[in-house]
């Protein structure tokens, strides 16, 4: 199942405690204290992977504590560090505490340490002195950092795919992309986002099917509310519309109402709106109902993902307009 969003416990290593010993040799008989430092405790950090899409193996887990440091050794060795715990999330996750963003990791290979270890705790040669040659005593380590925080995903894309549900978006997906997304009649065959990089010429978007948008999606009807916050950081829209609608105008009204609910700032994306599945419609019947639409938005087009009609044309506009 597809996780987009978790809460997670977080627990540093505790640092180790410092050794009291005494240096026993036979010809040094006032060898004194050499009880050595402990380690530090490991730190939390949590990093981008590229080839992880989701929080589900996260969400599954929920608790995670890093290694603790070990004791002091004589002779002054100083214990091991506790091993560091790398937690690895998908690009585009951000990492908030008490509501507050503390982290955005969006890009490739960023980290950030969550939690740090303790410090180890000292030895007992650290407390000699000309007044105490001999101190009994040592410095424990201290505990690790720990927090609670919560991990939201937004998905990292260039362009994303919005329209009513049968709109042909997975379809379209599959067809220009790598992607492989189910692919049904029926409505929410598409329960998670899917990403796909389309290629034109040399270069290379990463497109996301955004599926659940339907009139009352940005108040939790479908399954808009749990989605749509992935299309937050695509830099256009391209706005699918089925010729099986019997009213374009209105298809495209409820989608652009949805969003505009759920976050202003997404109607200010360039957008291109693109008529499905023109093969299912013969032309006369086609061009009545586009007529309507045409004049709110020049920025049309009309596509067949079946016969690959004005796919070309779509990938044209969309790089050219990136």
């Amino acid at each position: 199942m597809f996780k987009d969003q978790t809460t997670i416990y977080l627990k540093a290593g505790k640092g180790g405690n410092g050794a009291v010993s005494f240096l026993r040799e036979k010809y040094r008989p006032k060898g004194g204290p050499d009880g050595g430092d402990g380690g530090n405790g490991g730190d939390i950090i949590i990093k981008t992977d590229r080839n992880i899409v989701s929080l589900t193996a996260i969400d599954r887990q929920r608790k995670f504590s890093a290694e603790n440091g070990l004791g002091g050794m004589s002779d002054r060795k100083k214990g091991r560090d506790g091993e560091d715990l790398v937690i690895k999330v998908p690009m585009g996750t951000m990492i908030r505490e008490k509501g507050k963003t503390i982290f955005d990791l969006s890009q490739e290979g960023q980290q950030e340490v969550i939690c740090r270890g303790g410090q180890g705790g000292w030895g007992n040669w650290h407390f000699k002195s000309s007044i105490k040659q001999a101190p009994t005593w040592s410095k424990s380590g201290l505990l690790g950092e720990e927090r609670e925080v919560d991990l939201e995903l937004k998905l990292i894309a260039d362009v994303g795919l919005v329209g009513l549900p049968n709109a042909g978006k997975s379809t379209l997906l599959s067809v220009i992309s790598n992607a492989r997304p189910k692919i049904a009649e029926y409505p929410f065959t598409t329960l998670s986002p899917n990403l796909g990089v389309v290629r034109f010429g040399r270069r290379e978007l990463v497109f996301a099917d955004i599926p659940g948008l339907i009139d009352g999606a940005s108040s939790g009807r479908g399954l808009g509310d749990q989605f749509l916050r992935h299309i937050e950081r695509t830099k256009i829209l391209i706005h699918l519309i089925s010729s099986e609608e019997a009213d374009f105008l209105e298809a495209y009204r409820i989608i652009r109402c949805e969003l505009e609910k759920f976050n202003k700032n997404l109607l200010k994306k360039p957008e291109i709106i693109v008529i499905s599945k023109s093969d299912l419609l013969d032309h006369k019947n086609l061009k009545v109902k586009i007529k309507k639409i045409s004049q709110k938005n020049k920025n049309l087009l009309v596509i067949s993902s079946a016969s690959h009609q004005g796919l070309d044309k779509l990938k044209e506009k969309v790089f050219s307009n990136y």
